[in-house]
């Protein structure tokens, strides 16, 4: 059955394809006779209790720098779809959060994946405390002094806002820099929200796995190996990528994971593993699945909207 599906997501013509896992679910539901609308957040109108979005019906195609064919714009009642992709990168910032409030006026009889209600109440870092039992040494605050005794018991630390994505403002701090206390002035000054921190885990070098789950089932995996003097593994800061399976303990972490991912309606979601350590767990906007099946793993696209179709 054809479905109708709209797209919520940063500026299509501003993507990379060859990475870009929005491109690719748009793809794989094209392929299945699906329609697509895209829109971008800030497009979004409520009242009169009906949401809507003023964007563009589009036909996607896998040539760079001609990946799409846009109509004319016009604005859509979104309760009309049959399911919604909100796959707008972070910041997780109030704009943010907004838009979910929005899109659970049309969820669940207009399928919002990820649920916009739980989306909402995970905040990617925050999230991950739930599973504390297999993260690293992790404080979040934004007390100064807890900051500085978390260093001097682990040393060798990363400190990171809360609340950004793709390795965004992200710092190693070792034992000999002199610019910790600088460091948190500028921290403590732009962000409102506590800081995690964390022990720097030296298995970095060997690579962040991210490992992808679908309706709570993991699905594939992609190791990023960060750059040279480089201590973020995110692949557009210069990480590579490589291929990668899951190991046993990868297993038993998404098998804890599952049920509430599952429960929560968060179909399409990716962890990051440094070592045996659980680092996030993404659920706004994940990426990875082009990759994973350019290396030959499986076509996650595919899978998700397997997931998407059978809750329709």
């Amino acid at each position: 059955m054809a479905l109708g599906i709209a797209v919520q997501m940063d500026p299509l013509e501003s993507i990379a394809i060859a990475g870009d896992s929005s491109f690719a679910l748009m793809l794989e539901a094209q392929n299945r006779g699906h329609s697509l609308f895209v829109y971008h957040p800030a497009a979004l109108s409520f009242q009169k209790q009906i949401l809507t979005a003023r964007g563009n019906a589009v036909e996607v195609r896998d040539v760079k720098g001609d990946h799409f064919t846009a109509r004319d714009e016009e604005q859509r009642d979104l309760s009309g779809f049959d399911a919604i992709l909100m796959r707008q990168d972070p910041p997780f910032d109030m704009g943010y959060i907004s838009a979910c409030h929005l899109l659970e006026h049309i969820h669940p009889e207009t399928l919002v994946v990820n649920d916009p209600v739980f989306v909402r109440d995970s905040p990617e870092k925050l999230v991950t405390l739930h599973f504390s039992q297999f993260m690293p040494p992790t404080l979040v605050s934004r007390d100064a002094a807890d900051i500085r005794a978390f260093r001097k018991e682990y040393g060798d630390i990363i400190i990171k806002p809360l609340n950004s994505n793709g390795g965004e403002g992200v710092f190693r701090i070792t034992p000999v820099d002199e610019n910790m206390n600088a460091l948190l002035e500028l921290y403590l000054r732009l962000y409102r929200e506590p800081l995690m921190i964390q022990a720097y885990l030296p298995d970095v070098r060997r690579g962040d796995k991210r490992i992808i789950l679908v309706d709570g089932e993991p699905a594939g995996a992609l190791n990023r190996v960060p750059a040279k003097g480089e201590a973020r593994s995110n692949l557009h800061v210069g990480g590579k990528a490589e291929k990668a399976q899951l190991t046993g303990h990868e297993y038993e972490i998404c098998a804890a994971l599952g049920p509430f991912l599952k429960q929560k309606g968060l179909i399409f979601v990716g962890i990051d593993v440094i070592g045996k350590y659980l680092t996030e767990i993404n659920v706004t906007s994940p990426t990875g699945i082009r990759e994973i099946k350019a290396f030959g793993g499986p076509d996650i696209a595919a899978l998700i909207w397997d997931a998407i179709e059978k809750r329709l």
